[in-house]
């Protein structure tokens, strides 16, 4: 049976098919079905732009000439392609159909340009996704559990009694252990330092008095004294301090309700049965029995 499996075999039962499909195409007639290629003066100059950016250069006539071909050919069996039902069924088409329905509605989105008064009822509606956060400034001395024989809030305790005797003439830079990120941040935001010391090392510093050492705070690193210098409350931004990303903001929000809005009024245009699905479980239970 090993002839079953030679690429000839099965090139001649291929053509086969496909000579017995056109055949009974060409039974049918072409009516109803475009079979009139319009190469515009658009496409051409559309060839001819995508050659230059690739190449540097225009193309010449025989390389336009070969183009156009190529276009044509791909055209024909695309058109033929649908024609024998070879989308049908199959996931990548139907995903990259649905994706270029949707860009299409984004672009329709993207040509409309919204209002000073749009914008800010869309600033004034979304007010977490604009405020400006908090920024702190502060220093701190880092205490490293495996060379604090474990005990850190004991040395913890030592370093914030001599701190607080010393009337700042201890230097906050030669204390503690070394730390590889550093002693002091500038008008970093929550976010910022959270992402640096891990969640929730920044709350501290919302409630924290200024000019003061305090601890110790843990970090996934070890213990941390901590001095605020300073703390820039947040707050909510004028328009025109954030108009670019209220824009963006903007349009985003838009496409998403303009993509939804036209598959609503796309899919009354259908009549959708769900067929209800088999009960496995029952079906399960019936063969255990």
């Amino acid at each position: 049976m090993a002839w079953l499996r030679e690429p000839l075999l099965h090139f001649l039962i291929l053509g086969a098919i496909l000579f017995g499909f056109f055949q009974w195409r060409g039974d049918r007639g072409d009516e109803g079905r475009a079979v009139r290629i319009v190469v515009s003066q658009g496409t051409v100059e559309s060839l001819a732009r995508k050659w230059q950016r690739l190449w540097q250069r225009p193309p010449s006539e025989d390389e336009l000439a070969g183009l156009i071909e190529d276009y044509i050919r791909e055209e024909v069996f695309y058109r033929e392609a649908l024609a024998m039902g070879l989308d049908r069924d199959d996931t990548i088409v139907r995903r990259r159909m649905r994706q270029k329905m949707e860009i299409f509605f984004d672009d329709l989105a993207a040509l409309e340009e919204p209002s000073n008064d749009q914008l800010a009822a869309f600033l004034t509606a979304n007010p977490d996704r604009f405020r400006i956060p908090d920024r702190f400034t502060f220093q701190h001395i880092y205490l490293n559990p495996d060379k604090q024989e474990g005990d850190v809030e004991k040395a913890a305790g030592d370093l914030l009694a001599a701190l607080n005797r010393s009337s700042n003439s201890l230097q906050p830079g030669n204390l503690g252990d070394p730390f590889m990120l550093g002693n002091r941040f500038v008008d970093a935001t929550g976010d910022q330092i959270n992402r640096l010391f891990g969640d929730g090392f920044a709350a501290p510093l919302m409630d924290m008095e200024e000019g003061s050492w305090h601890g110790p705070v843990y970090s996934g690193f070890g213990g941390h004294l901590l001095l605020l210098e300073e703390r820039v409350s947040g707050r909510m931004p004028e328009l025109d301090e954030v108009r670019d990303a209220v824009k963006r903001e903007w349009i985003a929000a838009r496409r998403r309700e303009i993509n939804e809005a036209t598959y609503r009024r796309l899919r009354q245009r259908y009549t959708v049965v769900v067929e209800p699905l088999p009960d496995v479980r029952l079906a399960s239970r019936a063969g255990e029995s």
